[in-house]
């Protein structure tokens, strides 16, 4: 009897270990992205709060569609769309948004029209690290300056008043959060509170996306893993099974 528990034993430590490998172990990683964001104050009215719009994440809903903003004096735009996506196997997440007809307002007193036909942000995230990136079309900064169609990371123009920064758009913007994760903001608008020149103060983003870090892969508990598993299962049932029968022939023989 000893030797048919310990058989028993090892069965239910590999029929453990296999369990373990079922794709229910697997803790893949997180994604999410939205079209626009906004806190906003400026001076002489009231602060303009905008939660995410068209807000998905790779936990669902997965994609989501905004109409447009039009928020007088801020920001106005057209469709946005957004999507995240997990690879169960792979662990791997990814997401994008993306923002139709953007025209921002907020600036038009310091730098003219600014404006563009789509911006965009994505953001991967595999086993071999996180990556991100903004893309701009049909851009129009006015008089705040030029930025490529595929700016740099963290590309930042100024935005002055009377000689005294007041606010600063970045391009592109790429964050990397506490918990591994990367952001991407297409654009990033920040307002600076200052002595002089102060037109108000909070942020606006447009066009978000975050990803990773990438979730572990799940365990080979299909293919090559599985019939591992089994064959080791069969290597502790046989002499299990061989035990058992051989106890039980002596039991009839007595």
């Amino acid at each position: 009897m000893r030797f048919r528990l310990t058989g028993l034993a090892g069965v239910a430590a590999i029929a453990a270990l296999l369990a373990g490998a079922a794709p229910a172990s697997a803790a893949p990683g997180d994604a999410s992205a939205h079209g626009a964001k906004l806190t906003v104050t400026l001076l002489g009215s009231p602060a303009v709060n905008a939660e995410p719009f068209a807000a998905a994440t790779a936990n669902g809903p997965t994609q989501n569609t905004f109409l447009g903003v039009d928020l007088t004096g801020i920001l106005k735009t057209g469709v946005i769309n957004a999507s995240a996506s997990r690879d169960e196997r792979s662990g791997g997440v990814s997401s994008r948004a993306s923002t139709a007809d953007v025209r921002v307002d907020l600036l038009s007193g310091v730098t003219g029209k600014v404006s563009a036909e789509l911006v965009e942000a994505e953001c991967a995230a595999t086993q071999k690290g996180l990556a991100g990136k903004a893309k701009l079309t049909g851009v129009d900064l006015g008089e705040l300056g030029q930025v490529n169609a595929d700016p740099a990371p963290n590309t930042v123009l100024d935005v002055a008043l009377a000689g005294v920064k007041v606010a600063e758009v970045v391009f592109n913007e790429q964050l990397k959060n506490a918990d591994g994760s990367l952001t991407v903001n297409a654009i990033h608008i920040r307002l600076l509170q200052g002595v002089l020149g102060s037109i108000g103060t909070g942020d606006v983003v447009i066009s978000s996306a975050t990803c990773g870090p990438a979730g572990l892969p799940i365990p080979m508990a299909s293919g090559a893993g599985l019939w591992i598993g089994l064959g080791l299962l069969g290597v502790v049932a046989v002499p299990v099974a061989f035990v058992a029968l051989r106890r039980r022939a002596s039991l009839t023989a007595v």
